[in-house]
């Protein structure tokens, strides 16, 4: 298998999403357009807010939503 084709998850926790997980997120969709976040249920109230915040920082798109957890996209080169 590609691993520049491999999904990884990262994991939100309680901290949210603070400039050091967007980082991380970003330097993700870079290496392989695809990244599955996963959020704790301690913050379900706060999910939407932190996709929204995700999506807007990182120029990605939002390919899946369900439960605790979400799949964004995001073409290389964008």
């Amino acid at each position: 298998m590609n691993r520049s084709l491999s999904t990884i998850t990262i994991n939100i926790g309680k901290s949210g999403v603070n400039p050091g997980v967007l980082d991380e997120i970003k330097r993700h969709l870079k290496e392989r357009e695809v990244v599955k976040l996963r959020f704790s249920k301690g913050i379900s109230p706060e999910k939407q807010n932190y996709i929204t915040q995700i999506i807007e920082k990182s120029n990605a798109k939002l390919v899946d939503f369900r439960g605790n957890v979400a799949v964004i996209f995001k073409k290389r080169g964008n």
